[in-house]
């Protein structure tokens, strides 16, 4: 898997070869999963409340600090995001490893 960080957000990553029917902004760099650590992702993940944009995920800090392994499903884009503390960010699960 391949990802791109969202326009605007200092840790939001997108997959980026997903979304082509909705205006998602990449940034260019394209980032593995290796290097977002996604091998760290506990078994289980601890579902949230849904956001509506993938902005809002940033908000969090301030009211709701994320926890390692916290899935927060982003309605504007139909995706889940799980938070990863080694990166202190969120990152789009693919469909077929989400588990929660």
């Amino acid at each position: 898997m391949h990802y791109k960080k969202m326009a605007g957000t200092a840790a939001v990553f997108v997959l980026a070869d997903q979304h082509a029917n909705k205006p998602v902004e990449r940034q260019g760099e394209i980032w593995s999963a290796q290097e977002l650590h996604l091998d760290t992702t506990p078994a289980a993940l601890t579902s949230k409340p849904s956001m509506a944009s993938s902005l809002a995920l940033e908000g969090l800090e301030s009211y709701d600090p994320p926890r390692h392994g916290d899935v927060r499903e982003v309605s504007a884009l139909n995706a889940s995001f799980v938070y990863i503390e080694a990166i202190r960010g969120w990152v789009e699960l693919a469909l077929d490893t989400e588990s929660h």
